[in-house]
């Protein structure tokens, strides 16, 4: 298994990368934190690239505030993993195994 590690605050980065890698990876594995709510551009994105993408979330985000129960991306994503912390991470690549 080889990973790639890419964080940005930039929306516009993570479009950029999603972009880079996203027709000739094998799987992404997402946490957009806030952008999740917010970002119909990294929605769209998504639904535009080949790969798989997983959608992660340390926390759970039922659990949470009610605009953070809507995700914008979800619908384009593979698979959504939520509430495992930082485990979440490790869930998600035990799927690609």
């Amino acid at each position: 298994l080889e990973l790639e590690q890419f964080q940005s605050k930039v929306e516009g980065e993570l479009i950029d990368k999603l972009q880079e890698v996203g027709f000739s990876y094998d799987a992404i594995l997402l946490n957009a934190g806030g952008y999740t709510h917010t970002s119909v551009s990294i929605a769209d994105c998504i639904k535009s690239i080949d790969t798989p993408v997983i959608e992660i979330h340390i926390s759970n985000i039922y659990a949470r505030e009610d605009f953070r129960k809507k995700s914008l991306l979800s619908e384009n994503c593979t698979a959504v993993i939520c509430g495992l912390g930082l485990d979440s991470y490790k869930a998600a690549l035990l799927t690609l195994e």
